[in-house]
């Protein structure tokens, strides 16, 4: 089988990273992104789609039939958003992209990125934890073949990389100190990207990837 993908967040640091990887890899036939602006990123195995309002994708519904993957990067930083605000961009926003690709695509294996700290009870005290906990749990019960949530914590970026945050060129060196002192906090962004195909192309024994599964299924094979 091979990965025909829909990435979203392509100009964030983990879409792009994530991108990237894809495109590098044998296992990868296509990949779409969908962006409020260019990506930036030319190959022939890219399309892509300039979209403004993701909110509502229904006048780009005909271009995202015939995938498998989805790969959805898209994110918000909780710091400094109002609940309510935060609550849409980040559940109702991810809801509708899904739903509508479950609807036309069955055969689908949709990778969510939340993050390390993600509340699955949805009863913590954190708001972003149990958004991100409430927007894993109903993803999971739309009807894709599979729905993986990726929680990783501390990512290194990859080589080639252009939208990366300017503080991590203060923080790199964190990385493998930390990698080394608790490794399940510390993920390579090339494990991530291969983390999602593996579970695309072989599935995974549990619906929520932490940082140590994330690892393990990134390795290099």
């Amino acid at each position: 089988m091979k990965i025909r993908a829909i990435i979203t967040g392509a100009t964030g640091m983990v879409g792009e990273g994530v991108l990237l990887k894809c495109l590098e890899s044998a296992d990868v036939e296509s990949v779409l992104v969908i962006n409020r602006k260019p990506c930036g990123v030319t190959h022939p195995k890219l399309k892509e789609i300039i979209h403004k309002d993701f909110m509502n994708v229904e006048p780009i519904r005909s271009q995202l039939s015939n995938y498998n993957a989805c790969y959805f990067c898209l994110g918000v930083s909780s710091v400094g958003m109002d609940k309510d605000t935060y609550y849409q961009m980040t559940y109702t926003l991810t809801m509708h992209v899904a739903r509508v690709l479950s609807e036309l695509n069955t055969d689908m294996t949709f990778c969510y990125v939340s993050g390390g700290g993600t509340d699955s009870t949805e009863k913590g005290r954190q708001h972003w934890a149990r958004v991100k906990g409430k927007t894993e749990n109903d993803l999971m019960q739309l009807p894709f073949k599979a729905v993986y949530a990726f929680r990783p914590g501390f990512i290194k970026k990859v080589k080639g990389q252009k939208n990366v945050h300017p503080f991590y060129r203060y923080i790199n060196w964190v990385f493998p100190v930390g990698r080394l002192i608790y490794a399940p906090a510390f993920c390579k962004m090339e494990e991530l990207a291969r983390a999602m195909m593996q579970v695309t192309l072989r599935g995974y024994e549990k619906n929520v990837l932490e940082g140590r599964d994330i690892i393990e299924m990134g390795k290099e094979v």
